[in-house]
């Protein structure tokens, strides 16, 4: 699935995890960390396939969007003003209108029309992203998922279609 850009092996990055995150700060050095070890400096550059959704996803994007070269593919479960009614303030929204417009690509994966079910749609979207990637970066508690599609059933469908995972086990925001 790699492919190579300006002379460089472009890894594609798929991101999951949850939508509240405990200690922002320290999860983004850590993702940092495992971009360092995944990009090797400078000789691989990184293309994030994301839906875009609050938490996991944004910090990730937002930390591979400042490798030099990066991508970012937008790959939604919904269109986006369906799926902008999730997000809880209008700062989110904000911050998804702006990483939307720095997109290169934007696909809405498509409904399965037996069902308008919004979990299965985010299932979709979840299984779709490890279908394109390379690796998937995993900001996970270790818990079961909460929901169908949730964190724990994209990291098994990728284990299950030998899609590399790298988990950062983290403390989700809303546990006490």
């Amino acid at each position: 699935m790699s492919d190579t850009v300006g002379g460089a092996v472009n890894v594609r990055i798929g991101v999951c995890g949850h939508r509240s995150l405990h200690d922002p700060a320290q999860i983004a050095a850590m993702v940092d960390l495992l971009l360092d070890r995944l990009l090797d400096a400078g000789t691989k550059s990184a293309t994030v396939v994301s839906a875009l959704a609050e938490g996991a996803d944004r910090l990730v994007v937002e930390r591979v969007l400042q490798r030099p070269g990066a991508r970012l593919e937008a790959l939604l479960p919904l269109p986006a003003t369906d799926f902008e009614t999730d997000f809880g303030t209008d700062d989110s929204l904000a911050e998804f209108r702006a990483l939307l417009q720095r997109a290169g690509a934007i696909e809405v994966v498509s409904a399965d029309p037996t069902t308008g079910d919004r979990l299965a749609a985010y299932e979709r979207a979840g299984f779709s992203m490890v279908d394109r990637v390379d690796v998937v970066i995993a900001l996970w508690d270790g818990e079961p998922s909460r929901g169908r599609g949730g964190t724990a059933d994209v990291i098994q469908y990728a284990l299950d279609h030998d899609v590399l995972v790298e988990v950062l086990l983290i403390e989700r925001g809303d546990t006490p």
